[in-house]
């Protein structure tokens, strides 16, 4: 049997991103077709094992399988073979961890009260894939009735486990702003629109709007004028808002329209804001993760802006989702490894949980 260190250390080798992942599918296709369990392909690269127990319920796993378009500099002997891209998530620990269970799954070692579902998830990085492999039906096809994930977490010490019910990754959408103007000479200012200023406004204003909120709302991308002696004509603003709360989201985001109409209405510029879906709020299943900590010794979590597609699964089934600390780099950093040995840690919950 392939132990942990083995698999991650050869999807490390082959990172992949976005929703094509030929090399990491191949590999976990390989590594499950000599297994006693069905194998799916619900969407694009998306690899599924579905181990038929001949019970009336399903539990889901799920780990993410997609790479980050970093330049790896760890220096490991078994770094990225892919120039420009690298696991710098944690996405290759997260599938050893799940194709650990699956093997000890095959030989008999774990004994599962339901039928187990694997679901390995391209995309989790970019565009969601956990949306549309949902869309799919693949969830209730499967009676799935429970799912769980888990995610490396540096802001732990390494091997501690944790969790907590209700809210605790944010929901997330990306805001962009186009403020278009009329450009003059500066030295006729008043005549002209101000694209520059209208943003200045819009953001001390949106700013102002989040201070003291659950929530974050902040841009870090503004491009603005084309010259220095002329009154700016279009400011393009990017930026994020996150909310743990579906209600505060949309009250936030109400608000923020109504300020940009403000802003527009007094410097005669036109301000068009719009904002992309993003994820859910990963919320945990308060029941179900209680059940979960009368077996396992589960710490509590702190909540996050940081955001999930798992939340998607927690849509269509009572889901929990854990992180597993590691106790050191950040993630997305292209220094970013982990002590392998708390991969055994997080095999060894998944085994209890199914």
């Amino acid at each position: 049997m392939k132990t942990l260190s083995e698999d991650r250390r050869a999807l490390h080798r082959i990172p992949e991103t976005g929703c094509r992942l030929p090399e990491t599918a191949a590999y976990l296709r390989g590594a499950l077709a000599e297994m006693p369990c069905t194998l799916l392909a619900p969407w694009e690269d998306a690899v599924c094992a579905y181990f038929d127990l001949g019970k009336d319920e399903t539990v889901a796993v799920r780990s993410d399988m997609d790479a980050l378009p970093v330049t790896e500099r760890t220096g490991l002997p078994f770094a990225s073979a892919h120039p420009g891209r690298m696991h710098a998530c944690g996405h290759d620990g997260h599938m050893a961890m799940v194709l650990g269970l699956a093997r000890r799954l095959a030989a008999g070692e774990v004994r599962p009260q339901r039928n187990v579902l694997l679901i390995f998830e391209p995309a989790e990085e970019t565009t969601g894939g956990a949306a549309p492999i949902c869309a799919t039906g693949l969830l209730e096809r499967y009676h799935v009735t429970r799912v769980f994930g888990m995610h490396l977490w540096p802001e732990l010490p390494a091997g501690v486990i944790a969790s907590r019910a209700g809210a605790m990754m944010s929901r997330s959408c990306e805001l962009t702003v186009e403020i278009t103007g009329r450009s003059v000479h500066l030295a006729r200012f008043a005549e002209g629109c101000d694209a520059l200023d209208a943003a200045a406004r819009l953001l001390t204003r949106l700013y102002a709007l989040a201070e003291g909120k659950p929530c974050l709302l902040r841009f870090g991308k503004m491009e603005s004028g084309s010259a220095r002696n002329a009154v700016s004509d279009h400011t393009h603003l990017e930026g994020s808002l996150r909310c743990l709360d579906d209600g505060l989201y949309a009250a936030l985001w109400e608000q923020a329209q109504a300020i940009g109409r403000s802003v527009g209405e007094e410097t005669g510029c036109t301000v068009t804001m719009t904002c992309s879906s993003g994820y859910p709020p990963v919320t945990n299943d308060a029941a179900l993760l209680a059940e979960v900590r009368e077996r396992f010794p589960i710490a509590e979590a702190e909540t996050t802006c940081i955001t999930e597609d798992f939340s998607e699964y927690q849509r269509h089934a009572p889901g929990v989702f854990f992180f597993l600390g590691t106790g050191g780099i950040e993630l997305h950093a292209p220094t970013f490894t982990f002590p392998e040995e708390i991969l055994d840690k997080g095999e060894a919950l998944l085994c209890g949980l199914v």
